[in-house]
């Protein structure tokens, strides 16, 4: 049994390319997981500290009220209430007026309706942040009978806020420098591939000069020969010298950028299907349809050949020894020409049909998997157009469609 191709390790790369992104996007979710789930650990923490001084400064701004002035008042004064550089807080007594705040940014230049209005929102956002502090007044005097309470109001200080903020903000960067880096990635793969195809294109079509000059020379050496040239094999070998030709006249034209014309499409793929017909078995079907055989697009006329050409050949490939392959070719809306190759072989699996256009994949036992991927180039990097799989039933059968601009 005839072993696979191995495939370049270039080749290797682009196919795994899509496990790599999981395997990326895997990671990347994994650290954001972590930096989001250590991030809150910390907040908590500080949540529940600050809450604590919350607590600690109500506590307090109690005793403070129901002591007499004395050293101690002065310490919880100096060392707990006036400490307190960071949390903002709204003390509101039991007539609902606002008897004290700290750290509340307050406009002092604005009226004091407006002011008022502005404490009432802090109050209110800090309600829907967490519950009040209720501070019982009582009198000492009187066996600490509670003569009031007032209400503390209070919300995450601004290092806190950041806090919570910070593992957002830092996603965000982090996604969009991986969008950018993505961008540059591809730009740069696409770069790369376009420089071996070039390439590639240009030695191919150099290697094949030399030994082309060497047949066209030895074919006017055999017509020379009556005896040669009466059956016919000079002719043959003619036929194929000049289809050298022309696949190093495509190979030069990937090279370089090609010039589109206003060419009849019926008469191109007809070219094609006329080499390829006594070419296969005898027992592979070649039919082209359409409704009119003077549908034009503008493409290169050597190019699409070649892509008509593989698909073909594919085809063949696909239904082994018999088969149909049906080309239809059709007027679109939108100054749009449609080609539909089909044929009558194995299909294509589902789980693969995405995968046919990329550099290496291929399911026979011999060949790099470059044919398709080249057709892609082809008709939408020189001619603008589209190629997809139009349908793929297992063992009934593949559609391609070629989407061309209309002269």
């Amino acid at each position: 049994m005839a072993k696979k191709t191995p495939l370049p390790a270039s080749m290797d790369f682009y196919q795994d390319n899509t496990k790599l992104k999981w395997v990326i996007l895997v990671v990347s979710v994994l650290i954001s997981a972590g930096s989001i789930y250590y991030t809150d650990r910390l907040v908590d923490q500080l949540k529940k500290r600050e809450k604590q001084q919350v607590e600690l400064f109500a506590k307090a701004m109690e005793y403070a009220i129901v002591e007499d002035f004395n050293t101690n008042v002065l310490f919880v004064t100096e060392e707990i209430i006036n400490k307190n550089h960071s949390i903002p807080i709204i003390l509101v007594d039991d007539s609902g007026q606002i008897a004290f705040t700290r750290n509340v940014d307050v406009d002092s230049t604005r009226s004091e309706k407006k002011i008022k209005e502005q404490l009432d929102q802090e109050i209110q956002s800090m309600t829907e942040t967490y519950e009040p502090i209720v501070i019982e007044l009582r009198d000492p005097t009187i066996n600490n009978e509670i003569f009031g309470t007032q209400r503390l109001y209070y919300k995450n200080s601004a290092l806190l806020s950041q806090l919570i903020a910070f593992p957002y903000i830092q996603l965000s960067v982090l996604a969009i420098f991986g969008f950018i880096s993505y961008l540059a990635f591809n730009y740069s793969r696409t770069a790369e591939q376009n420089q071996v195809w070039v390439g590639l294109a240009k030695e191919t079509a150099h290697q094949l000069g030399t030994p082309l000059s060497s047949l066209m020379a030895w074919v006017e050496v055999l017509r020379e020969d009556h005896d040669i040239k009466n059956k016919g094999i000079v002719d043959e070998l003619d036929k194929d010298v000049r289809k050298l030709r022309v696949v190093t006249e495509r190979f030069s034209s990937i090279g370089s950028t090609p010039v589109l014309k206003d060419e009849n499409v019926y008469q191109l793929v007809n070219n094609v299907v006329g080499y390829l017909q006594p070419r296969v078995s005898s027992k592979i079907n070649f039919e082209v349809y359409t409704l009119s055989e003077t549908i034009q697009a503008r493409v290169h006329a050597p190019l699409f050949e070649w892509v008509v050409e593989n698909l073909c050949k594919n085809a063949v490939d696909a239904m082994g020894s018999s088969g149909t392959i049906a080309i239809k070719i059709l007027r679109g809306s939108d100054y749009k020409v449609f080609i539909d190759i089909s044929d009558t072989g194995k299909g294509i699996p589902k789980p693969m049909v995405q995968n046919v256009f990329k550099p290496g994949f291929t399911t026979k036992k011999r060949g790099w998997g470059l044919g398709l991927a080249l057709a892609k180039r082809i008709i939408e990097m020189y001619h603008e157009g589209k190629i997809f799989v139009k349908s793929s039933e297992e063992n009934m059968g593949t559609t391609f469609r070629i989407e061309l601009m209309s002269a």
